[in-house]
């Protein structure tokens, strides 16, 4: 079979807030050509979009309700169908539930996909919540810092673009960051067992250093795409 006819590869990333999943999605994005597909930026998209399904999210958003399973999952074969995911995607933000890897399961079954892996980004509770209460960005550019292990080289100057203004997240401290961990392990359990009863979970040390996690991640997804 020519590499043409293979189906795009899926991947999930699980991980608690802080744990790095943008970072290390933007670099293997950037190495293996895949797209990042987050469920916040694709309802906005179809949204602006004005696409069927993005015209049900706008209606139930403006109402004030949660966006349901089956408009997301509309949402998502949507966009899994251009020609820039032809590589593969990898996903942040879905699914949350066993239920929903189940219907995600189905989506794909219809389109000759699967999930070819998912990668728990395995965190330690305690400095974790120092990692994310430290947090703060460059008001300018988005330059991300933090208070213990990444200053400016020159205090209130941005390295990258020499900005002064600096902002902190409002829920960027210790007892937001220990809520949302609590809130993540609760979530996620019932999906770390769906996926590893499948045999495609991976598991990441995401508490090494960047360069370690990401020469761990690039590993297993070359094994997928090469």
């Amino acid at each position: 079979m020519g590499a043409q006819t293979t189906p795009p590869a899926v991947f999930i990333l699980l991980g608690p807030p802080g744990a790095g999943k943008g970072t290390q999605a933007r670099m293997l994005e950037e190495k293996f050509g895949l797209v990042q597909l987050s469920t916040g930026d694709l309802l906005r998209a179809a949204v602006a979009a004005g696409t069927e399904a993005g015209k049900q999210a706008k209606a139930v958003m403006e109402a004030g309700g949660l966006v349901s399973d089956d408009i997301v999952l509309a949402i998502l074969r949507d966009r899994m169908g251009d020609a820039d995911t032809k590589r593969g995607v990898i996903l942040d933000g879905f699914p949350r539930t066993a239920g929903q890897a189940e219907a995600l399961d189905g989506l794909l079954a219809s389109t000759g996909q699967r999930v070819n892996s998912v990668i728990s980004m395995e965190v330690e509770d305690a400095p974790m919540i120092a990692r994310v209460a430290g947090r703060y960005t460059c008001a300018d550019c988005g330059e991300g810092y933090h208070d213990t292990f990444k200053q400016p080289a020159k205090a209130g100057v941005c390295d990258k673009c020499g900005g002064t203004d600096f902002k902190r997240r409002a829920d960027d401290n210790a007892e937001t960051a220990g809520a949302r961990l609590n809130a993540y392990h609760a979530q996620t359990a019932p999906l770390i067992a769906y996926y590893k009863g499948r045999g495609v979970l991976e598991e990441v040390d995401a508490m090494a250093d960047i360069a370690t996690v990401r020469d761990a991640m690039q590993a297993r997804v070359a094994q997928v795409v090469g």
